[in-house]
């Protein structure tokens, strides 16, 4: 199974699937990673493909010492299900 990269050049994240490449764009506000798009070949849509690459690309933003600002929908639903990634509703607590 392959591992997702940090591409720090081209700002994403990205896993190599059997029909392409699947990646996790962000661009950086100071202390902030906001992400502002996911794409998963069609071919694999469905199959927890980005929920796994944003998943890692999350947990890598926080070992990184970065907040998570999600700004595409498919990152804000992610965040949804998995509230420990709410940096925003997390920081008012």
């Amino acid at each position: 199974m392959e591992m997702v990269r940090h591409n720090e050049a081209q700002h994403r994240y990205e896993l190599e699937t059997e029909h392409g490449l699947a990646v996790a764009v962000y661009h950086q506000q100071g202390d902030r990673l906001v992400f502002t798009h996911t794409e998963v070949p069609p071919a694999d849509e469905g199959k927890g493909i980005g929920a796994r690459l944003v998943r890692a690309a999350l947990d890598d933003t926080r070992k990184r010492g970065f907040k998570i600002v999600p700004a595409c929908s498919f990152v804000v639903a992610f965040v949804r299900r998995h509230s420990e990634y709410d940096d925003a509703r997390n920081q008012e607590a």
